[in-house]
């Protein structure tokens, strides 16, 4: 079943509701339904500045620092990696950790699916996640069977976390119902143990209504985790999605006891953008949530930098 006509009814009433049209009205209606999506994006915005802007300096610490170091998944994710690039990368992580044993460890490392033996063979740092990008990774608009049997072999080489993108074509026409069946093969696949991480590619989203739309459907098909971005489409990561993302999960806890977790991908370079973020996170969702279990960052410099930030001096360990 399809829901063309309500989707289009709503973009042109925009008053973000949905109406009745007798017994047709959907079960992925219902749940939007019981949700706030009066956004506005310029209201949005202003409200994510104020929060960044009066929270800076408290946030601003060395403290906030070490502690977002241990919310970072250190991801390469190019289409030159290769055994040497990711196995010299795994070493860096064993040495720094094996080093640094006073420091928070990283939260994981993230690869492309080929490489997940390899890291699982090489790790040695205790506690460090091993996630891997499956389901047709960045634009997922492969087969459905492909997108379970790349996450399954995933698993069986030894990934401890699944990231998959959200079929965002399919949301964009109103097919929530495809939507939410892929997500939910794929975390049928993962099972309870292993996190899912759903990738809402916010920029393609681009509307506050739609990336809180988007992490509902992510939701309540069994993500864990609602992740913002691939990193392969501008813009990554925003304030402003963040933000978004932040009062979904609030909602939802506040309607089901849940925690779901956040990760915050692409484009997160500097020591001062993972601050900004933190303050977001604090102000929204609170101090359960600044734990790596719920909150994580996709990135590969930010870890040098965020060093560097704590050290005062220009550090290179990965």
């Amino acid at each position: 079943m399809t829901d063309h006509h309500h989707h289009h009814h709503d973009e042109t009433c925009d008053c973000g509701h949905h109406h009745e049209h007798g017994a047709e009205r959907s079960k992925y209606d219902q749940v939007l339904a019981q949700y706030d999506l009066h956004l506005h994006d310029e209201i949005v915005q202003k409200e994510v500045r104020t929060i960044v802007e009066k929270r800076l300096a408290e946030n601003d610490t060395p403290e906030v620092k070490r502690f977002l170091f241990g919310c970072i998944e250190l991801t390469s994710l190019r289409v030159t990696d290769n055994e040497d690039a990711i196995l010299a990368l795994t070493e860096r992580v064993n040495r720094f950790t094996d080093a640094n044993p006073d420091f928070p460890h990283l939260a994981g490392l993230c690869v492309y699916p080929r490489f997940v033996s390899l890291v699982s063979q090489s790790l040695e740092a205790d506690g460090i996640e091993i996630s891997t990008v499956t389901g047709g990774f960045p634009a997922s608009q492969t087969y459905p069977e492909v997108k379970t049997i790349e996450t399954a072999l995933a698993l069986k080489d030894g990934a401890t976390e699944i990231d998959t993108v959200l079929p965002v074509g399919y949301f964009l026409d109103g097919d929530y119902e495809t939507v939410c069946d892929e997500i939910q093969e794929i975390k049928a696949v993962c099972g309870e143990d292993v996190p899912l991480k759903v990738i809402l590619e916010t920029g393609a989203l681009q509307t506050a209504v739609n990336i809180k739309k988007a992490a509902l459907m992510a939701i309540y098909s069994g993500a864990d985790f609602i992740k913002t971005s691939t990193g392969k489409i501008e813009p990554g990561a925003t304030p402003a999605a963040v933000y978004v993302m932040c009062q979904t999960i609030k909602e939802y806890y506040e309607k089901t006891g849940t925690r779901i977790g956040l990760k915050i991908a692409g484009g997160v370079k500097t020591a001062a953008q993972a601050v900004d973020y933190y303050s977001i996170v604090k102000e929204v969702l609170g101090q359960d949530w600044l734990t790596p279990t719920l909150l994580r960052i996709g990135a590969s410099g930010l870890a040098n930098n965020l060093l560097s930030a704590i050290k005062g001096e220009n550090v290179t360990a990965f």
